[in-house]
């Protein structure tokens, strides 16, 4: 593909910053001090992104006197959550029939509306707290665009457990008006945000109530008791702490024995130069909704609140060994790929600047399945794999740790997903060539469906792309 590049998509790739355009934003960031020594608190938590922060900003509601203390290897925000795609959405990886499979359907439904509350959630914490992040719970738009996706949302959509309503092609035009449409559901269950400023006000905000925060400071391994306390050990000290809680995400991969746990994958995004108002009058979004359309390989978009188009999708493959690499988080064909796709869907944008373009990783655990556990005896907790769906979904399991950990009941600590427990992720060289080929399966189910619909020549080269890549 790259021989094939326009001067557009060139310049493009030439000129646009490689710094999310969340984190961009915010300018020079002053990281906190580092661990300087050793240190005891009753609680620990090894993350500094949206699940441990959450975690530590509802165990002080629940217990002001708990002496907490957050490690964080750069920055809080650093990883995902200040550089992924500002959906904060109510809804997880799975549907809940994943999760009834070792409950009941009754307890299955609970998670969703519980993730449904996670959204508006946010925003009360957001008032609450003085975070300004852009917060507009303007829902989700998902179009249909070629025959077999509208067949396919269809279906889904007359499911009685459906998460969304169907929309005519022309009231899915009224929300987004891209090309091809067929069909379209909405959800209200999502807000846009600016996940940066979320993950670094939060931040403040637990600063506020007394929990210390360590950046800097890079955990090698978290040591279960073997008398009274857990010991994390860091390259500047150690942490003794009765509660231990792993909140690390893709970066799991780096503490001792537990390079299998997650599965680092990539997602890369884009992002335009502030638009014009007319030319949103013609694109639509006005309320701000996220968006999408219904392929295999995931796509994702917002109108941010300066009125720009932030949009990504999964275009770098799996690295051999569960690598992170910096240079695939700027990976020049991916981010042409989406910068094309996003101007296939809205063509009124052909000749707008690309200002941004970023990449980061997202956890996969092995059955796809996000959850969160604690183990009272032991006093360790682990959350997250939430495969790229976490800016609600770790305010749900952060705050549901937090009562795990305090001790009493709620109506969120029996949930579906509290206790559920995965095996890691198979020993290379079987991990690389099954996700691989999954990856390059997706692909292929793409481009038949591309291909069978009339003037899909550009889909059918990204998937021709995806299957090479």
């Amino acid at each position: 593909m790259s021989n094939h590049r326009d001067a557009a998509s060139q310049n493009f790739l030439d000129t646009a910053t490689t710094t999310a355009l969340w984190l961009d934003q915010l300018g020079e960031i002053q990281q906190r001090p580092a661990l300087d020594g050793n240190v005891d608190v009753d609680v620990a938590i090894v993350g500094g992104g949206f699940s441990g922060l959450w975690t530590a900003y509802y165990l002080r509601q629940l217990d002001p006197t708990v002496r907490i203390a957050i490690i964080e290897k750069h920055f809080c925000g650093y990883g995902a959550s200040g550089r992924n795609g500002g959906w904060a959405e109510g809804g997880l990886a799975v549907g809940p029939e994943k999760y009834s499979q070792w409950s009941s359907m009754d307890a299955a439904m609970r998670l969703v509306h519980a993730m449904y509350d996670s959204v508006d959630e946010i925003g009360r914490v957001v008032r609450a707290e003085d975070i300004y992040c852009g917060y507009a719970k303007g829902g989700w738009i998902r179009l249909a665009r070629n025959g077999p996706q509208d067949r396919r949302l269809r279906d889904e959509m007359a499911e009685p457990d459906a998460h969304g309503t169907l929309l005519s092609a022309e009231q899915a035009r009224g929300y987004l008006n891209a090309t091809d449409v067929r069909s379209g559901a909405y959800t209200p269950h999502c807000a846009a945000i600016d996940p940066a400023r979320l993950v670094r006000g939060l931040a403040d905000a637990v600063e506020r109530e007394g929990v210390t925060i360590y950046e800097d400071t890079s955990v090698a391994s978290i040591d279960e008791r073997e008398t009274e306390a857990n010991i994390i050990r860091t390259n500047k000290g150690t942490v003794r702490a009765d509660v231990v809680v792993r909140a690390t995400e893709a970066y799991t991969r780096d503490l001792i024995g537990e390079r299998r746990a997650l599965l680092p994958v990539y997602s890369l995004m884009v992002a335009t130069e502030p638009l014009p108002d007319a030319m949103f009058d013609e694109i639509g979004l006005a309320d701000r909704p996220t968006f999408s359309d219904d392929r295999f390989m995931v796509i994702y978009g917002q109108r941010t609140e300066d009125n720009r188009l932030a949009f990504g999708g999964r275009g770098v493959p799996y690295l051999f060994g569960s690598a992170i690499s910096e240079q695939a988080e700027t990976h020049d064909d991916s981010h042409a790929l989406i910068r094309e796709t996003l101007i296939e869907m809205l063509p009124v944008i052909k000749d707008v600047q690309f200002t941004h373009r970023w990449g980061g990783v997202l956890g996969i655990p092995r059955d796809w399945v996000p959850g969160l556990r604690f183990d009272s005896a032991s006093g360790l907790g682990v959350l997250g794999g939430y495969v790229g769906e976490g800016v609600a979904a770790a305010n749900l399991a952060g705050r549901t740790m937090a009562e795990l950990i305090h001790g009493e009941p709620t109506e969120r600590t029996d949930l579906p997903w509290v206790g559920h427990t995965v095996r890691n992720w198979e020993p290379e060289p079987f991990r690389w060539l099954g996700v691989r080929s999954s990856r390059r399966i997706l692909a292929a189910a793409d481009d038949r469906e591309y291909a069978s619909d009339r003037d899909a020549k550009l889909a059918y080269r990204i998937s021709k792309f995806l299957k090479g890549a």
